[in-house]
């Protein structure tokens, strides 16, 4: 029975009703702004199957990647700027005008539940991460696929959370593990709301979503701006390059700070995640002052090498004089003035 709960909610007629308001409804599926293809021949799957489950060299740490220790006293302590902490992949907790935000938190220890294969995490016992975590005012979900969307963390988390923000579609998935309909809000593009005194706005990105056959964009995908008084923060969320990143600088940047998508990427799917010269070039599309790459670390869903997309990042970011930030996974970052060494090298 667990297994059939991996996939999440069903798409219903009331739910097409519902998507149907969206201009990123087609009739049938969420769509993306600009034309995007998969460069994917079923002819290439055979190849692409064998590496992705048996050619492991330089695609994991040498050791297993360590997660520094929950410090819940530093966490919470009063602060004039944001702190977050980086679990690897793309999970952030993030502290933020006195309010606990956690961002796709897929801390289980497999990345691909219904395949024949696992997928496993480079850290271990990340679930039990939990158990240290704070009371989490606001879940925060970009879209629903699996290294994002964890069914076991959901279950692991359900009594910590107060409420959830969502990618429009991703509330069907919640709802069926369990979690009131009361306590999600769900998110079409720009679609903006308050928590207390951060303003939260869902963004466009470049991707798709589906947990099954036969669910591919039935619910939608982005990431997350968010605004204080004070300072304005950006989580991109998976996705291609494109003219979307201006138009979020436009609108709601400049931004003091941002988290990229940089890794899992592969020139057969280069229009759904970005090479990390273009998540360097995004970043500064958007009107981001300072920029930590994430979507690496944490799982092996691509060919390449597991700390490449670090290293191109940092060797780009350099080149356009860009601050960035590259904390080790657990690490708490409240000093953006602090200067980081690459800690990934002792691994690779």
């Amino acid at each position: 029975m667990e297994y059939f709960s991996l996939f999440g909610g069903q798409l219903k007629s009331h739910h097409k009703e519902t998507y149907a308001k969206s201009s990123q409804w087609d009739g049938t599926k969420f769509v993306n702004l600009e034309e995007t293809v998969m460069e994917f021949s079923w002819s290439d799957l055979p190849e692409l199957l064998r590496k992705q489950f048996f050619d492991k060299e330089n695609r994991e740490p040498s050791h297993p990647i360590p997660i520094v220790p929950f410090d819940r006293q530093a966490f919470l302590a009063p602060s004039d700027q944001m702190k977050y902490i980086w679990y690897g992949h793309s999970v952030v907790l993030l502290r933020l005008a006195g309010k606990t935000l956690l961002i796709d938190p897929m801390l289980g220890d497999n990345a691909s539940p219904i395949a024949p294969f696992a997928t496993k995490r480079f850290s271990p016992n990340t679930l039990s991460l939990i158990e240290d975590f704070p009371e989490i005012d606001l879940l925060l979900m970009t879209h629903d696929h699996y290294d994002h969307l964890d069914y076991a963390s959901i279950q692991a988390l359900k009594s910590r959370v107060k409420h959830y923000f969502v990618a429009l579609g991703v509330g069907r998935h919640l709802e069926e593990w369990g979690i009131a309909p009361e306590k999600i809000t769900e998110f079409d593009w720009w679609d903006a709301h308050p928590l207390a005194d951060i303003q939260i706005t869902f963004t466009p990105s470049r991707h798709f979503s589906g947990r099954g056959l036969t669910d591919r964009a039935k619910s939608l995908w982005g990431g997350w701006a968010f605004k204080t008084e004070t300072e304005a923060l950006y989580f991109s969320g998976d996705g291609g390059y494109g003219h979307h990143f201006k138009d979020i600088g436009s609108r709601l940047g400049p931004f003091d700070f941002g988290w990229m998508e940089c890794g899992q990427y592969n020139k057969s799917w280069h229009q759904i995640h970005m090479y990390p010269e273009e998540s360097v070039q995004a970043a500064l599309d958007a009107g981001v002052q300072q920029a930590t790459p994430v979507h690496w670390a944490g799982f092996a869903l691509a060919q390449h090498d597991w700390d490449e997309p670090a290293n191109r990042f940092w060797n780009e970011a350099n080149k356009q004089g860009m601050p960035l930030l590259l904390p080790a996974p657990g690490e708490l970052l409240s000093d953006r003035k602090k200067v980081y060494e690459p800690w990934w090298k002792a691994l690779s």
